[in-house]
């Protein structure tokens, strides 16, 4: 019997894709909320550079746990049931949510609080990151696999961006909100992960070192160069052009919208977003995807110069929309390339370095954000990321021809068995 053409046809698919969408909202839901309060709670003492340093040390705190763990993450992700690793991830945010949710019913939030929940945040991020990514390609057949890759992509950027959007209106409404609503998602994610039917355990050499085995996945991602390539490409870009670190700076002091307009602010990116993940899900790329997404990221550049230049809403909203746009896209192709290139049986290190890269790229480039705001105030700071987010395109499409050559998503005939990648004969020249 030939396998379905759409991963959502698969019950356990469909229960895998809600709870990482609903998990994702939620993530990202507290997230920016947890910025807003930061920022807010720190400009009733402190002036506008030394607040949006605080945004810096609270994307750190967030990062933190992602750098130390993620060697035992990816492999546990590898060694345990991807399911357990989840639900246990799932259920600490859940846990999060509950106590961030009662301290802002209460009123006593403090900043010490939102610095020590953001960190246990980070712990549930970095087991969850891994295993959510490693999961998705076993529970489809190998023929639908790029699909089922693309849509879990297109699941976990939805919800990075519908996230922050849904936080900042529902912190306008009452700050529990929030919180409430992300405890909520995160219990149906339980629920959905719950469902999901046991599933093939993955081979890994268990005559080895653990401590070997955890290393082996920082090893593949150096030696290939096109998945090094395209997680290091998001890393720099995102990490210089962070224009969504800053937005509680440009909602309530440069644009002077409030929490409202936080929340209008971080609904365009999703709008951008969700138009071009409904495109690909009736039109997936299939030519030249490498150069696609070189040219996404070069195009997230410059939407994020143009939102630091915008002093007029509609035309700041306009620029995060074709912001968050470019982001689906570029994340479309890097996610469907590496999890394609990647055997089953390295999927979860290989997530685990990908995670830490992504990760960087937010966290740190939240924190860098923050540190550059305060040295040379937030407008300017945002226009030279984004300057430099283009500089990086152009640089890794030099360094990096690998991602240039990139033509089209293919599955091989088993996993990690042939090149996953159909290039042109230059680019097989140059990997030999």
């Amino acid at each position: 019997m030939a396998p379905s053409r759409h991963p959502f046809a698969i019950r356990d698919f469909r229960y895998y894709w809600t709870a990482r969408l609903a998990s994702t909202i939620a993530q990202m839901s507290m997230v920016i909320v947890i910025g807003w309060q930061v920022y807010d709670i720190a400009r009733r003492t402190m002036d506008t550079h030394e607040a949006a340093l605080q945004l810096g040390l609270i994307g750190l705190v967030q990062f933190v746990p992602l750098f130390l763990l993620t060697l035992v993450t990816g492999w546990t992700a590898d060694r345990i049931d991807r399911r357990v690793i989840a639900r246990a991830a799932i259920g600490l945010e859940l846990i999060c949510a509950a106590i961030l949710g009662w301290l802002a019913w209460a009123g006593t939030t403090t900043l010490a609080d939102l610095f020590a929940v953001a960190g246990l945040l980070g712990v549930a991020r970095a087991f969850a990151g891994p295993a959510l990514g490693a999961l998705a390609p076993n529970l489809v057949p190998r023929e639908i696999l790029p699909r089922a890759i693309a849509m879990s992509s297109i699941a976990w950027q939805s919800g990075a961006i519908a996230g922050p959007a849904l936080g900042g209106y529902l912190y306008a409404w009452a700050p529990h909100m929030p919180y409430a609503v992300s405890g909520g998602l995160c219990l149906i994610s339980l629920i959905c992960m719950f469902m999901i039917r046991p599933i093939e355990r993955t081979e890994i050499d268990r005559t080895r070192n653990p401590w070997q085995q955890m290393v082996d996945g920082l090893h593949y991602v150096r030696q290939n160069r096109l998945v090094l390539g395209a997680i290091s490409l998001d890393l720099f870009a995102v990490l210089l052009g962070g224009a969504t670190a800053m937005l509680p700076v440009f909602a309530r002091d440069i644009l002077h919208a409030g929490p409202e307009g936080l929340g209008h602010l971080r609904a365009a990116p999703a709008i951008g977003a969700t138009l071009t993940a409904i495109l690909f899900s009736y039109r997936p790329l299939k030519h030249d995807v490498g150069v696609k997404m070189l040219v996404a990221v070069g195009v997230f550049g410059g939407a994020t110069i143009g939102f630091g230049l915008s002093r007029w809403m509609p035309l700041s909203l306009a620029c995060l929309a074709l912001l968050g746009a470019a982001d689906m896209l570029s994340v479309y192709v890097r996610q469907s390339l590496i999890q394609l290139h990647t055997p089953n049986e390295m999927r979860g290190r290989v997530g685990a370095a990908s995670t830490l890269f992504i990760s960087a790229s937010n966290e740190l480039g939240e924190a860098e954000s923050g540190f550059l705001a305060a040295l040379i105030g937030p407008v300017t700071a945002v226009i030279a990321g984004g300057i430099g987010a283009v500089a990086i395109t152009l640089l890794w499409a030099r360094i990096f021809p690998e991602l240039r050559l990139a033509r089209s998503f293919d599955v091989p005939k088993k996993a990690g068995e042939a090149p996953i990648i159909n290039a042109s004969d230059e680019a097989r020249e140059l990997k030999t």
